[in-house]
């Protein structure tokens, strides 16, 4: 479990939700986006709370290990949508091949 400190507020969360919020967030902001995630927590007081997070450029997360005896929060939606967007993003950045060139233009010149 880890410490996921974000704006003024402290919550408890599973590690691979935490690891992945820091790597969807620091794609956002390389991309110019923003995006919001709901991930099951725990708070300061140690209830369990629904928290919404707004990932953009203003909103810096930290994430820390942590030691404690709760059962890790599940976050298999918050996490399912942001392996997909992280898949997106990082795909949009990958070179495709070229097609060849568009010679449809010139068609009627030859004729």
């Amino acid at each position: 479990m880890k410490h996921l400190t974000f704006s003024d507020k402290s919550l408890l969360i599973d590690d691979e939700t935490a690891d992945t919020l820091v790597e969807y967030a620091a794609l956002l902001v390389n991309h110019d986006k923003a995006d919001s995630v709901d991930v099951h927590a725990f708070g300061a007081d140690g209830d369990e709370v629904e928290a919404t997070l707004l990932l953009s450029a203003g909103a810096p997360i930290m994430v820390e290990s942590t030691h404690t005896s709760l059962n890790e929060p599940a976050n298999e939606k918050a996490l399912e949508h942001m392996r997909r967007e992280i898949r997106r993003l990082t795909a949009a950045n990958r070179a495709q091949p070229d097609d060849g060139p568009d010679t449809s233009y010139t068609e009627h010149f030859e004729s």
